[in-house]
């Protein structure tokens, strides 16, 4: 340690002055390393910062190196300067496809030989979208994804969302069938969607040449190098391990000393002794310098997610989101990319006492309307996952994403369907409208890879202390949150046993568990045969709710195919770490080309699928294929997709919802265009009751779309009455008013008696 330099108390030296709280071993003079060049002589096996060839092995296949060969090669070229990109377009985006199909590459049974990204090439398969109307296909994660340990390859610790490469994944095909799936698509007038994942990569080349800090690397990340002084302030990391979280008070030590920024404003995927902190902290690594260092390191998810530092002074992150964009893009031949968790891009520390500033930063809407931009001006459009409030999901939509996941509706249409009670979605459909979030900026789907998520974000933080009409009483935001939950856990796994808690995030089921646990049927076993019916209904209706509205409308394999949750125990060592998600997410077989397999060439067990494949459904006129092509023809016939949402009036009966549109193409001016009205029964009771709106013109026909039958006549109250089956949706359109009657006015005479 530096002996003290004696002085005037009065004088101060420059460092007391600019940091005069910070401690002396965080100011810049002493975060400096004295280095001199140093000469290494190690094993070719070694698997650390001395051996050039691992740092070279490493460097081939990181994503930033990636990222500056693409950026060379697009770079001053006439094709960057073709497409507007300032302000995202819902409209043109849905144009371009406006059904999807969301796949999941761990899930789908293909032949034996045949990789997932083949499959999905598949003309049979591609005819059979067409005829059902889905003219967009999201491929999911397909690029390499996990990490990498010595130098082998560590398999993924979340679905393939912890990135690692811009390499497809050989477990999932190769260039040449993604290039190949985009060529066959665009033959039936469809287009291919991938995803890039902003917020963090896994554990890869790029992480391991960050923990050596070797040149730019570390600038990926959000990581801070601890002294070996401090050492002592970090956890043990056990053998087998290369990090350990923190827990909150090691957390709070840290941030007490300036090292890090200490706790965020909630803990996603929370769970006592695996994941307490949003904070973890390395093994010592040897860099390529000889020196070994510990680092602490930022992940919002999973301990193998190290979070992307979008204002680091090198833009190393930055410039490796951008290359793996391009790359889909131009290399690959996709249309879309979707923005993987993209709403934590930016994080500030804030003022004593309070989390730091994570969720809502001005950074995440810069950083995605940097993201977007791009896209749009390759040709492209991009669509966001973004689970936070209203306002931060219409703010970001302004000058990011041309379209973003439906989190507004999602859980509220859920619940409706789980009690039978509108109420809370017509809330969450008028709070959005009055919030400017218009349903056709939204993807509106069924089940994808996630859980139902049913942090309702908007309601439990921003306006957690607001007061909300709800069930004839005054309730608080975070009151309704709370008892949302509170009745979709006990409806949906309280009641039935094949459906779990997700952590604190939402409930892993498929739509056909959700809907049979709406039913009453308690386990997977009460689920018969003869139940598929009325299941097959109610799917429907929630295919109607999604797609009778303006916005794109998506759905998976796991609802074409009807499949139910798997039994817990057969996908035991997954969930083992409370990643309850992995019961939803069973093999499915869309073309009955491996009716024997049982498992997916991933190893996911098969599920139970009551609907079966898709060439017996377009065969048999009542399956759920069959239905959902009905529905798909009456959506494009009147262009709902693009249209624009006016209304979502009060009903005469709790089950129902009204949604009213104008069917302007997103023409504010065409003050004529004419109106078209969702109505839907959440309920398995037939209903009557009464339709009412504002928007509604007197003495209009109102007409049933399907069916092409009239159905009555908006009276003077601008009102008409309604029947509905039992999960039934009608999809009314009108005729022009009569004219109105007119009757001759009979006035009394007067007569003048005569003398």
């Amino acid at each position: 340690m530096d002996a003290p330099i004696e002085r005037d108390p009065s004088e101060i030296s420059y460092d007391e002055q600019r940091y005069p709280a910070r401690p002396r071993r965080l100011r810049p003079r002493d975060q400096l390393r004295s280095g001199s060049l140093r000469r290494f002589v190690s094993d070719p096996r070694t698997a650390n910062g001395t051996n050039p060839a691992y740092v070279e092995w490493l460097v081939r296949q990181s994503m930033l190196k990636d990222a500056d060969v693409l950026a060379r090669t697009l770079s001053g070229q006439p094709s960057m300067w073709r497409n507007p990109y300032a302000r995202p377009d819902a409209r043109r985006a849905i144009e371009t496809s406006d059904v999807w199909f969301t796949a999941y590459p761990l899930s789908l049974i293909t032949r034996a030989g045949e990789s997932f990204l083949q499959a999905l090439g598949d003309d049979r398969l591609w005819q059979a979208f067409e005829k059902i109307g889905i003219n967009g296909l999201h491929t999911g994660p397909v690029k390499r994804a996990g990490g990498i340990t010595g130098w082998q390859q560590t398999p993924s610790v979340d679905g393939h969302f912890d990135r690692i490469s811009t390499q497809i994944d050989p477990d999932f095909g190769d260039e040449a069938a993604v290039r190949r799936l985009a060529d066959v698509a665009d033959s039936h007038g469809g287009s291919v969607i991938d995803d890039i994942v902003p917020g963090h990569t896994g554990k890869g080349a790029d992480f391991r040449l960050a923990e050596m800090a070797y040149k730019d690397y570390p600038g990926i990340y959000h990581m801070i190098e601890i002294p070996p002084e401090d050492w002592n302030l970090l956890p043990e990391v056990p053998e087998g391990r290369d990090s350990v979280n923190l827990d909150p008070a090691q957390e709070r030590e840290l941030s007490e000393r300036g090292y890090i920024i200490g706790e965020l404003q909630r803990v996603i995927f929370y769970t006592p002794g695996v994941k307490e902190t949003n904070w973890s902290a390395t093994a010592a690594v040897t860099g390529t310098d000889g020196q070994d260092r510990r680092w602490v390191y930022l992940h919002y998810f999973k301990e193998g997610q190290p979070s992307i530092n979008w204002l680091d002074p090198t833009f190393s992150g930055m410039r490796l989101v951008i290359g793996d964009a391009l790359h889909s893009l131009g290399e690959l031949g996709t249309s879309a990319l979707r923005l993987d968790a993209n709403g934590f891009l930016g994080v500030e520390k804030s003022t004593e006492g309070l989390p730091a500033w994570s969720e809502g930063h001005p950074l995440s809407q810069a950083a995605n309307h940097i993201i977007a931009g791009m896209v749009r001006k390759v040709g492209g459009f991009t669509f966001q996952e973004l689970n936070l409030t209203m306002e931060d999901i219409r703010d970001t939509g302004a000058v990011g994403a041309d379209l973003s996941y439906d989190f507004v509706t999602r859980p509220a249409y859920h619940h409706a369907l789980a009690t039978g009670s509108t109420e809370f979605l017509r809330l969450a459909l008028n709070t959005s409208l009055a919030t400017g979030v218009e349903p056709v900026q939204l993807v509106h789907g069924l089940q994808n890879h996630d859980e139902l998520t049913y942090e309702l974000v908007h309601w439990a933080t921003t306006h957690r202390d607001d007061v909300f009409e709800f069930r004839h009483a005054e309730v608080t935001g975070l009151e309704l949150a709370q008892h949302i939950r509170a009745e979709l856990t006990e409806v949906l796994t309280v009641g039935a046993d094949y459906n779990l808690v997700f952590t604190q995030n939402g409930i892993a089921c498929t739509t056909a568990s959700l809907i049979a646990a709406s039913q009453g049927r308690a386990t997977l076993d009460d689920i018969t045969d003869e139940d598929a019916a009325s299941i097959r209904d109610a799917h429907l209706l929630l295919a109607r709710y999604n797609a009778w509205q303006p916005g794109v409308f998506a759905l998976s394999g796991w609802d074409l195919t009807g499949s139910l949750t798997l039994p817990a125990e057969e996908v035991r060592s997954l969930i083992a770490t409370g990643d309850t998600r992995w019961i939803e997410r069973g093999a499915h077989d869309l073309l009955d080309v491996d009716p024997d397999a049982t498992r997916s060439a991933a190893g996911m067990p098969r599920a139970r699928a009551l609907y079966g494949a898709l060439p017996a459904q377009l065969e048999d006129p009542d399956s759920f294929a069959s239905g959902l092509r009905h529905v798909l023809d009456v959506r494009r016939a009147h262009g709902i997709a693009v249209a624009t949402q006016v209304d979502i009036p009060q009903v005469a009966h709790p089950s129902m919802l009204v949604m009213v549109h104008r069917l302007d193409g997103g023409d504010a001016t065409l003050e004529d265009a004419p109106l078209q009205i969702t109505v839907l029964n959440f309920s398995s009771e037939t209903i009557d009751g009464t339709v009412r709106s504002d928007s509604l013109v007197p003495r209009s026909g109102v007409i049933d779309a399907e069916s092409g039958e009239s159905v009555g006549r908006v009276d003077d109250l601008q009102s008409f009455p309604l029947q509905l089956g039992p999960y039934e949706g009608r999809f009314l359109i009108f005729e022009a008013p009569e004219p109105e009657e007119l009757h001759p006015v009979t006035r009394a005479i007067h007569i003048i008696p005569t003398a």
